[in-house]
């Protein structure tokens, strides 16, 4: 910056330059000053520390001004300038703020010199102001660190604390990675690499283009001259690069203590050395809390030979220490001597010649690293024990407190001087390290020793050493063997910890936030100080141990049922199972989880998760020595059975057999029970998650009333510490079992928090040790735990965040990981491990979208193992339509840049998955040969060769930068995968979690899952295409309206089909398009694959059917408008006729009465009648019809008339439905026995039975729907033409053994039952009619609308008034009409927008069960509606849908009458806007009122349909103006619009028969078009919404089989199994009552014919409806069958506990 203002003159001027030596106040300044004569600006400002002393640059006017001006930065600023008056070298302002501490640029070019008296006096001076900006110093400081900080893009972050999240989320560079290129970048490009383990983090710069060779020209072109002649410095200041080490300690200071902690360790495990003390301001601050989870493991050999493990957290270690700090300026690297005792091939201190280094550092200086030597156990270690390693930067002289206390706590004292010329205040530190008894090496860096050995011994362990002129290997070997004989010598012992008892620094861990945290966890710790770690667990965390692992393996058992009666069996293992809940409900939370989950509870977010961080380090230290001696004794055992295994093997291939196999399996029992001690020893903060999942279970489970509730924020906890980046444990490890309603409940609350966020789940498989947690980790910056041997047990799951500029490209937000424990697991030998990691692997590989296979090593048989086990778990991804893709890491490779090599693992490892798929494809029956056949996998892209983690041997090895180098690919290549599916969501991935795992609990996963996510994925796409349906028919709801009014207005004559299309495109294309952007986009879109083709075509159709149906109806209408044709004709003259009469008797009536009310209403109705007769009597009344005696007169052809009338009168055939059909039948001779049987029906006959009435009530349904009753009214021939139809029906039934007949009672039953539904079809039709084509009728009801007529013209009105009033009559009828096509629709959307009709066919089906359950009165006739339900469920759902129509209108719903409102005011501006178009276009052409009227009309026909009103020519002539017309209609259609709004107000008022079609037929015919098969077994109603759907028939809740009639063959016992368990276990059944042969229950499906068309699932939930309603109508159920509930039927005692409300509750609906 100084030489900017030199630079700022012009090239003539010459540069002097003066250097002196003076001494201000005991300091010795030197002094650099420049000056131009004709300058005319110029500046003063200095320089801080140059050399050992402090330089100033004066730079003075020609005229002998001055003035001072600092530079902030932002560029020079102007604060002060003397008069005009020279006075040469002497500053006139000392106002001067602290300047910019920078060093000169231009060094002394002469040598010293002795200042004069006269420049003495000159730089006396500035003496104060140099005294102020002494003063000042730390001010010049913050400015220069505040520079640092923007530069880096850190402005605020001091104040505002960086936090690990906004490092770990997925952000655009990970998919487009680059060096950076500016400063800003450095931050995030240093903290990536560092959360990846990459230790060349720490030499990260800005990439820029490299500097062009500068050349000096010679004047004479000699080059040789050139050579000898100095380099013209340029005198423009050039900004140095950020120094490496402000970066990282910018960061560091920066961050929040939980990024701290998370630096530190990450630069531990880079084997870094991390900050002890760092000043700051006038402050030392003291780290520990960033130390607390940096833990080492090295090996040390003991004085009898043998190596010893040790494994501990660094702040508790006791090592020697060996301090490191230097005393003025040195020529050597302090720092690069220290690393030569450490690693000599590693930069554990950075040094001025690492890469990036320069002399720009500032905030490193009085900075105190920590490292440790870590010893192997080898001869070849530096030491034979931990050392610890301490540096302090910069010169000690100026941060004498921190080596004050570094001298005092070391084993060593290591003092580097630049030679023994020492100033008094060096000399006096050195003597007082000398004094001390503690081991002293003093190294020279600047002076030669003339010793010949390398060290000087000159004291009692006091050391010297000079490194000039030596060997720096050979100085480094010669002052490792010093230390380590100084160590060697009971040496001080250091523990990091102790430093919190100095007092003159500031510990970390003294923020409010964290002492809360540690005091709630230190009370935890407290409660279990005087507890054996292997017993806390058994104590204070019962629910997890021996309670959940008996339950687990009832659970498990529950699918594997062997007894005679399996739902005794059932019950017993459910009652058991209940029976473990209470007892852990009975243990609640213990004192140890009352303190934990109070904690989490109460604290704030910061204090919660400094709790978190205080338990697992406080539990460590609790269970650590208890660990470790036992991990020693477990590795001991394990290899002596190593040790007897090789005996063995080796005695057996010779034929010998003295080893004895007893003892290997005596020695591997010790081993298991060594791991059992271990299990129970190991006390983490999972097993605390643990206890909490267990406990909410058993509350839940158990409905445990008050407890319940007590329990139920406890999932909310845990998703609190998921959301904040804590890994949650999926599946339990200990018990291999996952809580699925634990789980499901913390995903749900997280769902809640976060809403229902996309995530791309990513899984790893891999084998035991094989580094899978730590390739997370170092992808994702995770904390899943790691170190050798077992750490993961069971899989655990974390969320990491893809940053909202990501969002949108993948569509995700969030990674969810999920990490798993190691196959092959030495834990798990014997103990049934292949079944293990096959569901392990099945289990991890269908939750993923995408798994790594970790595989470690190339070892062949290992390989073998993981693929064998993962292409088995793909291929059940394949059977059951799942699509994860796979990534295989082979991590550990030793050469992964040799090409070829790698393509020939690739092929090898390509022919292995091949030769594994084929043995996989023969294990689950499955037709594939290659992998390829299995999932899509490229072996060029979908195989990555890692290189191996450590960058030589551990423990002092730093991880591998081509290893992090290949995770980072690896990310890049995952997101990317990401960033082209859609994921799942979070309720999603739910769902999988619980289908997956209660699959894999059965004995058939392909079988289980494939049902239960098939039916799932199903469900959802039903949901779809009911709205699709709907959006279908709603469309053409409308379009059949408004082509109906066309019809009864008389525009339309004829209709082509094409035109109907051509209304629906619009809706169909929208259809197809939301068709097709599901089926694409949606997650399970492999799934839906099957089904698309069959579903397409459904929609096409349902098309054409309701356009054909439209078709069929406008056409019937058409012909019907032609026929009536002369009829409306004759309408049309009566209305005329009417008018004239009424306009007559009007004016008659007003000259003789003047007018009166009360006679004129009189008169009117006293010659009303007269017309009407006079008008009616050349057109036939439509007479009354009794259907009820045609329907006995036309059976009586059929039949007897006594059977007929008595049957008729008894009603019995109301019950056909639910008849024992045994009455209505006769059974047949057979050919070997000609005498008659009298044993009763086969149940598949009753079922056959059933099917046929079912058949006969649908034909005939369709029948009388067809019959043109509302149009030309009732024909005998209509109920003549039915019974016909039954007769035929039943003719054509064939049994399927032909083994009875039917009796002429059944005809007559089910005559008489379909024409009573028929006949009150009819007679609402008829009705209709009859009003719509009777005359008097008709008149009737326009006898208001005459009198009105004739009223107006009574109170003299004006003939456009009455006749406004006329046609404001005829709109009130029509706009009624519209009303009500309207708002059906409306009723229609608000029922299917609600329950029961919001969901899929099943919800529905749930509705209709609760209402069953809950009906009131004889316990009989509740019986009754049941056994409809259950034989004819498709009547029963029609009934249910009509009853809840009438429950709907009867309530009130203010948005149904808020829609009724806002269709009469629609109506009533389309009116007006007709009414005044039609107005303005008389007006314009000068026509007359037909011409109006005809427009009007017209305009309103789509609408409202026929408008008209029909005049005779008089009347038309007489009205002229139009105006008045339209003005007196306006007025009086107030009145009409305020008529109907009172007569429509509540849903309530609407009357049903006004409906072209009520809003119950049209639901009825959008919801009952579904599949009505009922399961062969028990009964149940496939649940599917489409009549023949594709793929099988299912149901979600079958039924006892004894429900149906099963009964166990031989006896008269009801068979009691419901299907669902029956196929679990070992029974069988017989397909038919005659039937030899039996099938097993398993394998249902090779009965054939309907058996093979069911997929009938096992089901352990406790289906409490049904064992509810067995216990409650046992008797009717025994009643109806004629058998009973006992022997092997016997129902099991537990069901009599299941009431009304267990019973709704277990239908699940919400």
């Amino acid at each position: 910056m100084g030489e900017q203002g030199v630079n700022e003159q012009t090239e003539h001027t010459d540069l002097r330059v003066l250097v002196l030596r003076v001494h201000v106040e005991d300091a010795m300044l030197l002094i650099l000053t420049t000056c131009r004569p004709p300058l005319r600006t110029f500046r003063i400002q200095w320089h801080r520390e140059w050399g050992e002393g402090i330089w100033l640059t004066v730079i003075k006017a020609g005229n002998g001004g001055s003035f001072w001006q600092r530079d902030s930065g932002l560029g020079p600023q102007f604060i002060g300038a003397s008069s005009s008056t020279p006075q040469p070298y002497r500053p006139v302002s000392t106002r001067l703020p602290s300047f910019r501490a920078i060093r000169p640029v231009v060094a002394p070019a002469k040598p010293l010199r002795e200042a004069t008296a006269e420049e003495t006096a000159e730089v006396s001076a500035l003496a104060p102001v140099l005294a102020a900006s002494e003063l000042k110093e730390g001010d010049s400081r913050s400015r220069e660190i505040k520079e640092l900080l923007h530069r880096l893009g850190l402005e605020g972050k001091y104040e505002h604390k960086l936090t690990k999240e906004s490092f770990l989320e997925i952000t655009p560079s990970v998919l487009h990675p680059e060096e950076p290129r500016k400063e800003e970048d450095l931050v995030n490009a240093f903290m990536q690499r560092l959360l990846s383990i990459d230790y060349r983090a720490r030499y990260i710069s800005v990439k820029a283009e490299p500097p062009a060779t500068k050349s000096q020209k010679s004047t004479s072109g000699d080059a040789f001259g050139t050579l000898f002649q100095k380099s013209i410095k340029s005198v423009k200041n050039k900004t140095l690069h950020i120094h490496p080490m402000d970066i990282q300690m910018a960061v560091f200071l920066c961050a929040d203590p939980f990024l701290q902690q998370t630096m530190v360790t990450k630069l531990s495990q880079c084997q870094y050395a991390i900050p002890l003390l760092v000043p700051f301001s006038t402050e030392i601050r003291f780290p520990l809390w960033t130390m607390r989870q940096v833990s080492k493991s090295w090996k040390t050999i003991d004085t009898s030979g043998n190596v010893e493990s040790m494994s501990l957290p660094m702040y508790q270690a006791q090592t020697p220490m060996v301090a490191f700090f230097r005393m003025g300026s040195i020529s050597s690297s302090k720092s690069q001597l220290a690393n030569s005792f450490i690693n000599e091939k590693h930069n554990t201190f950075f040094h001025r010649h690492c890469p990036g280094s320069n002399k720009s550092r500032l905030l490193m200086d009085g900075v105190v690293e920590i490292a440790w030597y870590l010893p192997s156990g080898k001869n070849t270690d530096y030491f034979s024990d931990c050392v610890a390693f301490c540096n302090l930067h910069g010169d000690s002289h100026k941060h004498e407190p921190q080596r004050k206390i570094l001298t005092e706590m070391a084993s060593v004292n290591v003092v580097l001087l630049p030679n023994l010329d020492l100033e008094n205040s060096d000399r006096a530190v050195v003597q007082d390290l000398c004094n001390l008894s503690t081991p002293l090496i003093v190294v020279l860096t600047d002076e030669e020793d003339q010793n010949e050995d390398a060290v000087f011994k000159f004291g009692e362990r006091k050391y010297r050493v000079a490194l000039k002129g030596r060997n720096q290997s050979d100085v480094s070997a010669a002052l490792r063997r010093v230390i380590k004989e100084c160590l060697s010598d009971h040496p001080a012992i250091f523990k990091i910890k102790d430093l919190k008892k100095n007092k003159e620094l500031k510990l970390d861990e003294r923020s409010e936030a964290c002492q809360s945290g540690k005091k709630a966890a230190e009370e935890i710790l407290t409660f279990l100080k005087t507890e054996d770690p292997s017993t806390v667990k058994n104590k204070y965390l019962p629910c997890q141990g021996e309670l959940w692992h008996v339950w687990c393996q009832r659970n498990k058992d529950l699918r594997r049922l062997h007894s005679n009666n399996l739902e005794t069996e059932k019950a017993q293992k459910q009652l058991e199972m209940k029976g473990l809940r209470k007892q852990q409900q009975k243990h609640g939370l213990s004192e140890l989880m009352r303190l934990f989950v109070g904690s989490l509870k109460s604290l704030s977010n910061s204090e919660k998760m400094y709790f978190i961080k205080w338990i697992a380090v406080l539990l460590d230290d609790f269970t650590s020595n208890k660990l470790s001696r036992m991990h020693q004794q477990y590795d001991e055992k394990w290899k002596d059975v190593l040790t007897l295994k090789k005996t063995h093997d080796k005695e057996f291939s010779n034929n010998l057999t003295t080893v004895n196999t007893e003892k290997i399996q005596k020695e591997q029992s010790n081993l298991e029970q060594i791991s059992c001690k271990l299990s129970a020893a190991t006390l983490g903060l999972e097993h605390m998650l643990r206890e909490m999942g267990q406990i909410y279970e058993a509350s839940v489970s158990e409905k445990a009333g008050e407890q319940n509730l007590s329990v139920s924020y406890l999932p909310r906890l845990a998703a609190d510490l998921l959301i904040s980046g804590h890994p949650m444990e999926l599946m339990d490890g200990d018990a291999a079992h996952v809580p699925l309603i634990w789980v499901s409940a913390v995903l749900k609350e997280v769902i809640n928090k976060l809403g229902d966020k996309r995530v791309f789940v990513l899984s790893v498989l891999g084998i035991q040790s094989s580094g899978k947690s730590t390739m997370l980790n170092a992808m994702f910056g995770l904390q899943f735990a790691v170190s050798a041997g077992r750490c993961t047990r069971g899989a655990f799951m974390q969320l990491v965040k893809v940053s909202e500029e990501m969002k949108h490209t993948p569509n995700l937000d969030y990674i969810l990981v999920v990490d798993t424990e190691g196959l092959r697991a030495l834990e798990l030998a014997g103990k049934a491990t292949i079944h293990h990691d096959n569901e392990l692997a099945t289990f991890v590989v269908g939750l993923g979208n995408m798994t790594l296979i970790n595989i470690f090593g190339e070892n062949p048989s290992e390989m073998q193992d993981i693929l064998q086990i993962v292409v088995q778990a793909f291929m059940r991804m394949k059977q059951v339509r799942l699509n994860p893709s796979c990534v295989f890491v082979h991590q550990n490779i030793t050469d992964i840049a040799a090409g070829e090599k790698m393509m020939e693992g690739r092929r090898r490892l390509q022919d292995k998955l091949d030769e594994m798929t084929k043995l996989a494809a023969k294990d689950e029956v499955c037709d594939a040969e290659y992998f390829s056949d299995v999932i899509g996998f490229d072996v060029e892209d979908d195989v990555r060769y890692f290189a191996q983690l450590w960058e030589g041997s551990p423990p002092m090895a730093p991880p591998n930068p081509c290893y992090s180098e290949n995770i980072q690919e690896l990310k890049r290549a995952i997101v990317h995968s990401a960033s082209q599916t859609n994921g799942m969501t979070l309720s999603q991935f739910k769902e999988r979690v619980d289908d997956l795992w209660n699959a894999l609990l059965n004995e058939n996963f392909v079988f289980s899952f494939k049902n239960a996510h098939e039916i799932s994925v199903y469900r959802k796409l039903e949901e779809e295409h009911e709205k699709w349906s709907w959006s279908l028919r709603s469309a053409m709801l409308g379009i059949e309206n408004k082509m109906l009014n066309r019809v009864s207005s008389g525009n339309v004559e004829t209709l082509q089909k094409q035109e109907l299309m051509r209304e629906m495109a619009v809706t169909m294309e929208g259809v197809q398009g939301a068709f097709k952007v599901f089926f694409e986009e949606e997650n399970e879109k492999e799934t839906l694959i099957q089904w698309k083709n069959k579903f397409q075509k459904q929609i096409e159709l349902l098309h054409d059917e309701l356009v054909n149906e439209t078709m069929r109806k406008l056409d019937y209408n058409i012909q019907q408008k032609i026929l009536r044709k002369k009829l409306d004709e004759q309408m049309v003259n009566y209305e005329k006729s009417l008018f004239e009469k009424s306009k007559e008797l009007a004016l008659k009536f007003r000259e003789t009465d003047n007018g009166n009310s009360l006679n004129a209403k009189a008169e009117f109705d006293s010659v009303w009648k007269k017309w009407v007769s006079e008008l009616a009597q050349n057109t036939p009344n439509v007479k009354d019809v009794n259907i009820s005696d045609d329907v006995t007169s036309i059976l009586t052809d059929f039949s007897e008339r006594v059977l007929v009338c008595r049957h008729k009168q008894s009603k019995t055939y109301r019950r056909i439905c639910t008849a024992d059909y045994n009455a209505y039948v006769s059974m047949k001779r057979s050919m070997h026995n000609p005498i008659k049987i009298l044993k009763p029906l086969k149940p598949e006959d009753q079922r056959s039975i059933q099917e046929l009435i079912s058949k006969v009530t649908d034909r005939t349904t369709q029948k009388r729907n067809r019959f043109p009753v509302s149009e030309q009214g009732y024909s005998s021939a209509y109920i003549q033409d039915i019974v016909r139809e039954v007769r035929k029906l039943v003719q054509d039934f064939r049994p399927r053994d032909n083994t009875f007949e039917f009796k002429k009672e059944f005809f007559v039953d089910l005559s008489l039952y379909v024409c009573e539904k028929a006949e009150e079809h009819f007679t609402k039709l008829h009705r209709k009619y009859k009003e719509a084509n009777d005359p008097l009728l008709y008149f009737e009801k326009k006898k208001a609308e005459y009198f009105k007529v004739f009223e107006k013209y009574c109170q003299g009105g004006e003939l456009a008034a009455v006749l406004g009033a006329q046609i404001c009559a005829k709109l009130k009828e029509t706009i009624l009409k519209s009303v009500y096509n309207d708002i059906a629709t409306v009723i229609c959307n608000q029922m299917r927008g609600k329950p029961p009709f919001n969901g899929n066919r099943a919800d529905l089906e749930k509705h209709i069960l609760k209402a069953l359950a809950e009906q009131k009165g004889d316990k009989d006739k509740k019986f009754e509606k049941f056994l409809i339900y259950m034989k004819q469920p498709k009547i029963h759902f029609e009934q249910f849908i009509k009853d809840k129509f009438r429950e709907f209108i009867s309530a009130e719903n203010p948005q149904v009458s808020s829609a009724i409102k806002t269709f009469i005011d629609n109506k009533q501006r389309s009116v007006r806007l007709a009414a005044e178009m039609a107005r303005e276009e008389v007006r314009r052409n000068k026509k007359d009122l037909k011409t109006w009227m005809y427009l009007f009309s017209s305009s309103l026909v789509d609408e409202l349909g026929d408008t008209r009103v029909h005049l005779s020519d008089a009347i038309s002539e007489d009205v002229t103006d139009c105006d008045v017309l339209v003005d007196c209609m306006n007025k009086e259609l107030l009145d009409v619009v305020e008529e109907l709004n009172q007569m429509l107000c509540t849903l309530s008022d609407l009357n049903m028969e006004t409906f072209r079609e009520s809003p119950d037929e049209i639901l009825i015919k959008h919801f009952c078009k579904c599949c009505w098969v009922q399961c062969p077994f028990c009964g149940a109603v496939c649940t599917n919404s489409q009549e023949g759907h594709p793929g099988k028939h299912n149901a979600d809740f079958h039924r006892s089989c004894g429900m149906n009639g099963g009964y166990y063959r031989g006896t008269s016992d009801l068979f009691i199994e419901f299907c669902t368990t029956a196929v679990a276990g070992d029974k069988y059944f017989y397909p038919y009552t005659g039937s030899n042969l039996s099938v097993p229950y398993k394998n249902y499906a090779s009965a054939g014919g309907v058996y093979e068309e069911w997929l009938i699932s096992t089901d352990f939930s406790e289906l409490a409806y049904w064992k509810w309603f067995i216990c409650e109508f046992k008797e009717n159920l025994q009643n109806h069958h004629k058998k009973r509930f006992s022997g092997r039927g016997e129902i099991p005692d537990q069901w009599s506990e299941f009431k009304q409300v267990n019973a709704v509750e277990s239908l699940g609906i919400n």
